[in-house]
């Protein structure tokens, strides 16, 4: 009994386990455990097994011990089990049967044969299978039977167990385990073309049970898979090339993915021809025991376009920049004629379609906003800072902005840079105000035009010469202050050179004189461009404002560099998985023996009845059992006890 105990105690704990393996997705990038649970947690699931735990040591050595423990209780149980299914118990005598609850005497004036033939065919329309046996005092039983197959669904049940708990095992690796353990196979962790990979990483074309992915982009071909194991993975080979000749991936008119397929060619030697087969999701296909499944998509090389500003020149000139995803590039050390910083540029991914919900309250639609690039500037001491730049302009409370987000780990929150658009929705009037402001010899210009306003809309304004100059200078060296770190920048000077109780009130005389300038220096462009000035009225406030902002978060950018996305060339990868489970039949036949032996268990009740002829005083003793008495048994009982009255009046 205790052994059972035990054996339910696993069986719960392998319960718990596939749930986890259910809900908590498995074989993940370390990284992605790390940032998802933090360092501490990561450490305490990874320990545990968590992340791969249909393959982990403890969850293998449950299988093995269910395997073993159930495979004795069927040996030691079965010959019992089905000792009861053949059996009539025909060695019933009537004291036995006078000790049932269930039971009827009914006198009969038949003789033996006549009453053996009604009840016989009695038996035979309720479905039961009889047998005869004849007492020692001359009377005559007979013992009947019906569902006793009910006793076949604990073999079943049993049996079906250690199937599916040997299929597990044999999709558990248990061999890769063993050679790892005796050091013949070793976890690759660095990052290295597939080509110099060792061949103490790698698995054979005779592996038998595996989970490999692979990522194809159209046109690209290979022969090896990738096995993720814990923080790196091995390389699987395999019996035959597969390659992605076209992919297609249909959307909805949001913009998310519908649907997506990949036409994909096996070339093998044993094959006359190519081998050609579209596969979608849930429709993989099947060579020499190997199931390709589509899995998923990513980019395959998108080749890519950029206009580079520099937000930190007193010009608006720009650089062109190819690149393309998953290679790596050089900027700086020229941009627009200047000496910059050298930093290196990782591409990484590319989306074109990016659904997002931009409204205030978060209940709107969501909605395409357009292609995204994702990138990594990384500087000479080897830092990089992750950017996430949007290539059309985005509508948010009514405004549009070109949008490009900074993070400094992968476990922070992007910070973004919003950049408003220009009367033509283009982000060239910003840079051309951005340049303005960081043109020192523009300062006194914008000041005397400042003055002259000031003068000229008020006829009491004081027009002493030294004053005035006193004016112009102070606007020169608010505004020098601001092109040195915008806001933040000006709230310093305040917190040094003002009192407290008059920070305030000059903190507000500061923003306004800023606002003014700022819209002097717009209209300078403007004008240089020969296009219609801005008229001070609310909307040219908000554009003003919203120009400000982002003058003064550009110096939290992390980057001088401002990567505007003009064209690309899109090209995608099919994400396959591959799959070698030799155990997958198994699980199948243990499911079917599973469900056939709970039906036998809970559906099928096994009732025996026993008739006793007694000649010698012309009665019929009538008794009736069953392995499970409920009401369904009471309820039969009565009806056979008067259908027999009848039968033998």
């Amino acid at each position: 009994m205790s052994s059972m105990r035990f054996a339910v105690s696993m069986l719960s704990v392998l319960g718990i386990a596939s749930i986890i393996g259910t809900v908590l997705k498995q074989n993940e990038p370390y990284e992605n455990y790390i940032i998802k649970f933090g360092q501490f947690w990561f450490g305490f699931f990874e320990n545990l097994g968590l992340y791969d735990v249909y393959h982990s040591g403890w969850f293998l050595l449950i299988l093995l011990f269910l395997i073993i423990s159930t495979t004795l209780c069927i040996y030691r149980n079965s010959p019992l089990m089905i000792k009861e299914w053949r059996t009539f118990k025909e060695q019933a005598t009537e004291k036995s049967l006078n000790a049932f609850s269930h039971q009827a005497i009914y006198p009969t004036s038949s003789n033996l044969e006549n009453t053996k033939q009604q009840l016989t065919q009695f038996l035979q329309a309720k479905g039961f299978k009889f047998k005869f046996k004849t007492q020692t005092d001359g009377s005559e039983l007979i013992a009947a039977k019906a569902g006793t197959h009910q006793r076949l669904g604990y073999i079943f049940t049993h049996s079906a167990m250690v199937i599916i708990f040997f299929g597990g095992l044999l999709d558990g690796n248990l061999p890769l385990k063993v050679q790892e353990m005796l050091g013949h196979k070793r976890i690759e962790t660095l990052d290295i073309p597939e080509s110099q990979v060792p061949e103490i990483s790698r698995l054979s074309n005779n592996n038998p049970s595996f989970r490999a992915n692979m990522t194809l982009p159209e046109g690209m071909s290979d022969n090896v898979a990738f096995v993720r194991v814990r923080d790196g993975y091995l390389v699987q080979d395999l019996p035959f090339r597969v390659a992605l000749k076209d992919f297609r991936i249909e959307h909805y008119a949001t913009g998310q993915p519908k649907s997506f397929e990949s036409d994909i060619v096996i070339t093998d030697p044993d094959l006359k021809t190519p081998l050609t087969k579209t596969i979608s999701v849930n429709h993989p296909l099947t060579y020499k025991g190997i199931a390709i499944y589509q899995s998923d998509f990513q980019d395959g090389g998108t080749k890519l376009n950029f206009k580079v500003w520099n937000l930190f020149t007193k010009d608006a000139q720009t650089q062109n920049l190819d690149g393309a995803i998953f290679q790596k590039g050089t900027l700086g050390g020229g941009v627009a004629g200047e000496d910059a910083n050298i930093v290196k540029v990782e591409y990484n991914d590319f989306r074109k379609f990016n659904i997002l919900n931009l409204t205030p309250d978060g209940k709107g639609k969501p909605h395409n906003v357009g292609p995204n690039i994702t990138y990594k500037l990384r500087d000479a001491e080897g830092q990089a800072r992750e950017y996430v730049t949007y290539m059309q302009p985005m509508q948010i409370d009514g405004k549009h902005y070109f949008i490009s987000g900074m993070r400094e780990t992968v476990q922070d929150e992007f910070h973004y840079l919003r950049i408003p658009v220009d009367e033509d929705f283009a982000i060239d009037g910003f840079m051309h105000f951005k340049a303005t402001m960081m043109d020192a010899s523009k300062y006194p210009i914008i000041a005397h035009q400042l003055a002259q306003n000031a003068i000229a809309n008020n006829t009491s304004a004081n027009k002493d010469a030294n004053v005035k100059q006193q004016f112009e200078d102070s606007v020169v060296q608010l505004l020098r202050t601001f092109s040195q770190g915008g806001y933040n920048q000006v709230a310093q000077v305040i917190e040094k050179n003002v009192p407290v109780k008059e920070r305030e009130i000059a903190a507000k005389t500061y923003i306004k004189m800023i606002n003014v300038a700022a819209l002097e220096a717009y209209n300078m462009n403007l004008a240089a461009n020969k296009k219609p000035l801005l008229v001070n009225n609310p909307e040219t406030q908000a554009l003003i404002q919203d120009s400000l902002n982002a003058f003064s978060d550009m110096f939290f950018y992390g980057t001088p560099y401002y990567l505007q996305l003009e064209k690309f060339e899109h090209k995608q990868a099919s994400g396959l998985q591959l799959t070698k489970s030799p155990g997958e039949k198994w699980v199948y036949l243990g499911s079917f023996l599973l469900v056939l032996g709970i039906f036998s268990m809970f559906y099928i009740r096994e009732r025996r009845i026993w008739l006793l002829l007694k000649p010698a005083s012309n009665q019929v003793h009538f008794a009736m059992s069953s392995n499970r008495k409920g009401l369904d048994f009471e309820q039969e009982f009565s009806l056979y006890r008067e259908q027999l009255k009848s039968v033998l009046a």
